[in-house]
């Protein structure tokens, strides 16, 4: 709890974080609530499937994006760009159902583009605005503040729609994001005058060649992407485990969810601390050690060694995504820095939603008890090449040495 503390006492990374937690419950429970939306309306299981793809197209995109937030004023977007957002969700509820399903889809899309820029968005005001002792702490704590709403938002949001239907969630998530918008406001930063780089010609690429010839960055983002892309076949192979390995009905998929949130609420407490005394690549590969472990032993089965294994994948999985942002965060520009860490973004997502589509058909024809124990050795694999790099001089040591 030391973390909590430290950041708690700072007031920028407090409105930040409380920011964060705000409008990340509306969106974990928009995230599902969605999938049931269109799945009562139509019937159809590919378009309840459909809406995670929306949300998740615009990830893509996430360097075009992060230019935005290297040419406006970063504390004015987070607060503008909350205030559409709960302008689009409330104008769902104008929407005549005839057309309610199609407007949905678009505002989903925008959605998850609204959240590309808000991430790139936060992580430069923050980068800028916090003592870089402090990032690892903050970094730890976003990610125990978003696994935290993933356990707690769904729940909500399947509630008040099984009782009051859509318009109920739609208006929560609008509410989330004006409380967001508020909170942002409140922000005192002083930001340094956006430069013209990022309107030249081939301005918008300038994160990836960062993140490409940085010797620091390189290895943490090749790290996080391959990583997520395992994630994304466990992620796929999951309702195989509970049926194939544990003999359980669907639903147990739920408990494993939950006790893997619980592994990265955990963590995400401890990241500051270890970062203090551990360099960011050690804890990044440290954390996949541990992650690719856990997903072998989930062929294993068993329901202990399955709870166990789930705690340990959530905990080990968001070390390395921790460390690769704080990493870039301290490494990169200002004058980049919405560029580079919307970047690092996308290329440590995109694998993973790639991986969860692919994986559901690899699952079809590879028997589970082989797949996990192949993507925990790649997995070792990825960790021991991680601490094996060779360390360059100028590679910073523990966060805050």
């Amino acid at each position: 709890m030391r973390a909590l503390g430290v950041v708690a006492g700072d007031r920028t990374a407090l409105l930040c974080l409380t920011g964060l937690l705000v409008s990340g419950f509306g969106t974990s429970a928009m995230w599902l609530t969605a999938g049931i939306w269109v799945k009562s309306a139509t019937g159809s299981d590919s378009l309840a499937a459909l809406t995670v793809g929306a949300m998740w197209a615009p990830v893509l995109a996430g360097p075009a994006l992060g230019a935005v937030a290297d040419r406006v004023p970063r504390r004015l977007l987070l607060v503008t760009v909350n205030l559409v957002m709960a302008g689009l969700m409330a104008s769902l509820l104008l929407v005549g159902p005839g057309h309610r399903i199609g407007a949905l889809f678009a505002v989903l899309v925008v959605y998850g583009a609204s959240g590309v820029l808000l991430d790139a968005a936060e992580a430069a005001l923050v980068a800028h605005a916090l003592d870089a002792r402090l990032l690892g702490d903050f970094n730890g704590l976003r990610t125990t503040a978003n696994e935290g709403m993933k356990l707690l938002a769904p729940l909500a949001g399947a509630g008040l729609f099984t009782r009051y239907g859509a318009g109920a969630v739609v208006a929560l998530d609008a509410v989330t994001c004006a409380l967001a918008a508020l909170l942002f406001a409140r922000l005192r930063v002083r930001e340094p005058a956006r430069g013209r780089e990022a309107a030249r010609p081939g301005g918008t690429a300038a994160g990836i060649r960062l993140l490409r010839g940085s010797p620091v960055l390189r290895p943490l983002v090749y790290a996080g992407a391959l990583t997520m892309l395992l994630a994304g076949l466990n992620g796929a192979a999951v309702y195989a485990v509970v049926d194939e390995a544990l003999g359980r009905p669907p639903a147990y998929a739920g408990v494993l969810y939950a006790f893997q949130g619980a592994g990265s609420v955990a963590v995400g407490l401890l990241a500051g601390p270890l970062l203090r005394r551990m360099p960011e690549r050690t804890f990044a590969a440290a954390g996949t050690a541990v992650f690719a472990v856990a997903v072998g032993a989930r062929a294993l089965g068993g329901d202990l060694v399955a709870l166990a294994a789930s705690t340990a994948i959530g905990a080990g999985l968001p070390c390395v995504l921790i460390a690769a942002m704080t990493a870039v965060q301290r490494e990169t520009p200002d004058a980049v820095l919405g560029r580079t860490a919307a970047a690092a973004n996308s290329l440590m997502a995109a694998p993973n939603a790639m991986a969860l589509a692919g994986g559901a058909g690899l699952v079809a024809v590879v028997d589970v008890r082989v797949l996990l124990p192949a993507a925990a050795l790649v997995g070792l694999v990825t960790a021991a090449w991680l601490r094996s790099v060779r360390r360059e001089k100028h590679e910073a040591g523990p966060v805050g040495a």
